[in-house]
């Protein structure tokens, strides 16, 4: 069990070499580089990390899944109307548009995932736990008459999660939030539409 300044430390290095991965890319970044940005030696990152870069990895991965949720919230956990799915809709684009090449998810699938099986697993698991949330939301509207009812939940949610991540790939190589905002509104324009 960690003291409350170990765990400081600790977090201290792991949003240290999240920022030097997403600042440099993962086969840039060394244990000196995350020690230097972090404050701390070599001594100190196996204290915490005591099986190298590939623990450290795994860790960023965690802290990197949980502020893809985090960045959401509380908006997430209450798709329960239209006027709550549109505010959903505003928060992901403006957190995407101020993270720009700093997409959480961006360094999981691209950079870390592709480096140790453990981190995609940890990707996995994020995108079933960000999918459950958003076909909750579809499945309360559905009930409520507010979404057509030939949607299939999964298929939906799942289909948003590709239109945000496409989105996004798109504004870290491009730039522009255009096509994030495209993609999420026609998505949502689907649900939308009665099935008369």
């Amino acid at each position: 069990m960690l003291t409350a300044k170990g765990a400081a430390t600790r977090g201290r290095i792991v949003d240290a070499a999240a920022a030097e991965i997403r600042e440099r890319g993962i086969a840039s970044v060394t244990l000196d580089d995350i020690g230097r940005r972090s404050g701390t030696g070599k001594s100190q990152l196996f204290h915490y990390f005591p099986d190298g870069k590939e623990q450290l990895l795994l860790a960023v991965a965690e802290r990197e899944a949980d502020r893809v949720i985090e960045d959401q919230e509380p908006q997430l956990g209450q798709l329960t109307s239209w006027e709550a799915w549109q505010e959903w809709r505003d928060v992901v684009v403006e957190k995407y548009r101020r993270q720009g090449v700093n997409c959480p998810l961006g360094v999981l699938i691209t950079e870390i995932g592709r480096a140790t099986p453990a981190a995609q697993a940890v990707t996995g698991k994020l995108l079933a736990q960000w999918q459950r949330r958003i076909r909750a939301g579809i499945e309360d509207m559905k009930a409520a008459g507010e979404i057509r009812a030939d949607v299939d939940p999964d298929r939906a949610a799942a289909a948003l999660i590709a239109a945000i991540q496409g989105g996004v790939s798109i504004l870290m190589s491009s730039g522009s939030s255009k096509h994030l905002e495209y993609a999420l509104d026609l998505c949502l324009d689907y649900l939308r539409v009665s099935s008369s």
